[in-house]
């Protein structure tokens, strides 16, 4: 998908200016970043713990991918007031109506080919910070498309509140996921559902190694 320079010059700035906030006036760390490839179709799948994933996760990726994009599904209820919704359009972000939204799976699919696309397995956030199930919608994207999958585990901001100061939190990025022998297995419900699992799982080795809350279910 083609973006304009101007676009991405705002995304990159945006995301810098959000990390100030959250590493210099607080204590946001991220580690592994190195690990997110720098090319290709990229899904960064991560727990969802908190409004503020959906803005530090960006610049997490972004801060060591200058100029790119990290596109992100969100609920169509944060579209409805007009100049927000244009901020998080410009952002990447694009709407999904709840329940099985066809034309939004379309649009992940085709960005996955070449882009970086965050989603959340779990499907809605967990404020408790402990780990849910993962969709098998999310492996059935991974099926169809093949792209990099790294495991994403973020930590503590579901206890921030704004504005934060000295708060404590973070990310931490996986290697990516091997699912070459699940590749061979019939494209079926079981098979998504092992896809998700792998990917649930990793998320919660992440999280274990971080001493977040693990409950994969």
């Amino acid at each position: 998908m083609k973006v304009s320079l101007l676009r991405r010059l705002w995304v990159t700035f945006s995301v810098w200016v959000i990390g100030c906030y959250a590493s210099a006036l607080n204590r946001f760390t991220v580690y592994g970043a190195e690990r997110i490839p720098g090319s290709g179709g990229v899904l960064v799948a991560s727990n969802h713990i908190s409004a503020y994933d959906t803005i530090f996760l960006p610049w997490a990726v972004i801060r060591r991918n200058p100029l790119q994009m990290l596109w992100a599904p969100a609920k169509e209820e944060l579209f409805q007031n007009r100049l927000m919704g244009l901020v998080y359009r410009s952002w990447g972000a694009f709407p999904v109506r709840r329940g099985r939204d066809i034309r939004a799976g379309k649009q992940i699919n085709v960005l996955l080919a070449d882009q970086k696309v965050m989603l959340f397995p779990e499907g809605t956030r967990h404020k408790d910070g402990v780990l849910g199930k993962g969709n098998r919608g999310v492996g059935k994207i991974i099926y169809d498309t093949r792209p990099q999958v790294i495991p994403t585990a973020l930590t503590g901001v579901n206890r921030w509140k704004f504005p934060a100061f000295g708060a404590r939190g973070g990310v931490s990025f996986g290697h990516p996921l091997d699912f070459s022998d699940l590749y061979q297995l019939e494209d079926c419900k079981e098979t998504h559902q092992l896809i998700v699992d792998r990917v649930m799982e990793a998320i919660a080795t992440l999280l274990r190694q971080e001493g977040g809350n693990v409950d994969a279910g």
